[in-house]
C-alpha cells in the first residue's frame, strides 16, 4: 500500500471514487485532489469499478452503497477480486444496520456517512490506508456488537447467504433456462445488469456455474414463488 511506502518521498496514496451521482463524484474527487491525494479513477457502477480498480490498483476506494447496476456491497467484492490489497472505505447517504454490516462482510474497511465533514473524510481516508478501521460514531458500536454476538455462537451453523429480492428473482428464470437476455426482456432489466446480479449470486453461495445455481434453487426449494 502506498502508505507503506518509503522510498524517499512518500508517494501521494492513490483514490478511486464511486459514486453514480457525477456531481458528487467530482466533487469528492476534487476535494481528496486538494488535499494532495491522487485521485487516479472515478466510477459510476459495479462493472466499472471492478474494471478500473484492476487497471488502477488504487490504494483505497471510496464507495456509495446504492449503484445502478448493483450494490456497493456488490462493488466491493468486485474491487477486491480486482485489486486485492485495496481497502474500501464507504461512503453512502444510508446507515442502515444492514447496510453496514453487509458493507463489512464484503471486506470494507469503514463506513461514513455522507454527512460527514470533509475533514473527517480525509482523516478517515489516511487511516484506513493505514489499515484502520474507522466509522461514523455510533456504527463501530453496532458493529462491534454483531461480532460479539457471532462470536457467542461458535458452534452456530454459517448462516446462509442472503440474497436480494431482485437476485433471487433472476435465480429463479436462470433455473428456467432462460437466458440473460431473455430475462432482461421479462424483467424489464438490461443484459448487463441481469448478468451483474448473475455474478453476484455466484459469488455469494460460492458457485461456478449456472448449472450449480440451478441446483442450488431445486436444493433449497425455490422453483416457486
Amino acid at each position: 500500500m502506498s502508505a507503506g511506502r518509503n522510498d524517499g518521498e512518500q508517494a501521494p496514496l492513490r483514490i478511486m471514487v464511486v459514486d453514480d451521482h457525477p456531481i458528487w463524484r467530482e466533487a469528492v474527487a476534487r476535494d481528496l485532489a486538494d488535499e494532495g491525494f491522487d485521485v487516479v479513477a472515478t466510477a459510476d457502477g459495479v462493472g466499472s469499478a471492478g474494471r478500473r480498480a484492476a487497471a488502477v490498483t488504487p490504494d483505497v476506494v471510496l464507495m456509495d452503497m446504492q449503484l445502478p447496476d448493483g450494490t456497493g456491497t456488490e462493488a466491493t467484492a468486485a474491487v477486491l477480486e480486482a485489486s486485492p490489497r485495496t481497502r474500501i472505505l464507504v461512503l453512502s447517504a444510508s446507515g442502515e444496520r444492514d447496510d453496514v454490516l453487509e458493507a463489512v462482510k464484503a471486506g470494507a474497511s469503514g463506513y461514513l456517512v455522507k454527512s460527514s465533514s470533509r475533514a473527517e473524510l480525509v482523516e478517515a481516508v489516511r487511516a484506513t490506508a493505514d489499515g484502520q478501521a474507522v466509522f461514523t460514531p455510533g456504527l463501530a458500536g453496532l458493529v462491534l456488537g454483531e461480532y460479539r454476538r457471532m462470536s457467542q455462537q461458535p458452534d452456530a451453523a454459517p448462516a446462509a447467504p442472503v440474497l436480494t429480492e431482485r437476485e433471487t428473482e433472476v435465480l429463479r428464470l436462470v433455473a428456467k433456462g432462460l437466458s440473460a437476455k431473455q430475462i432482461a426482456r421479462r424483467l424489464d432489466l438490461s443484459h448487463r445488469t441481469v448478468e451483474n446480479h448473475v455474478q453476484a449470486t455466484l459469488r455469494k453461495l460460492q458457485l461456478g456455474n449456472r448449472v450449480e445455481l440451478t441446483r442450488y434453487v431445486i436444493e433449497h426449494g425455490l422453483e416457486e414463488e
